[in-house]
């Protein structure tokens, strides 16, 4: 079971990556791991020249609310620290405006559902 749920997440993760990516975002970087967090992707935005942060949550029904419902203030606490973590590995883009977006998925087959400026670090 654990398995299969690892393989739908990444075919769900791959899928969000080339929605983003037929959006005109360019990836940076993918399943970035620290302490107490991980970044799903991460994705440049050219056009806002802003740094993003996506999280995609996946839910087989959208019955009892997307998957945008169920980050909670701790886990946006989290991506927000890891986020700042990963800006401290890279100090180049520092000072680059950052935002954080959500691709939900729900359904067989997923469909996607991308919740740009999801929140801001300063809601957390």
């Amino acid at each position: 079971m654990a398995a299969e749920q690892n393989e739908r997440g990444a075919a769900v993760e791959t899928a969000a990556r080339a929605l983003l990516q037929n959006a005109g975002l360019q990836w940076r970087a993918s399943n970035v791991r620290f302490r107490g967090g991980e970044l799903d992707l991460v994705m440049y935005d050219r056009e806002a020249a802003s740094l993003v942060f996506v999280e995609v949550r996946y839910r087989r029904s959208a019955q009892f609310g997307g998957g945008a419902a169920s980050i909670d203030a701790s886990k946006r606490r989290k991506l927000v620290r890891a986020a700042q973590l990963y800006l401290n590995q890279h100090p180049a883009l520092a000072n680059s405006p950052c935002r954080f977006d959500v691709v939900e998925a729900s359904g067989e087959p997923p469909r996607l559902n991308w919740i740009r400026d999801a929140f801001r670090a300063d809601d957390c």
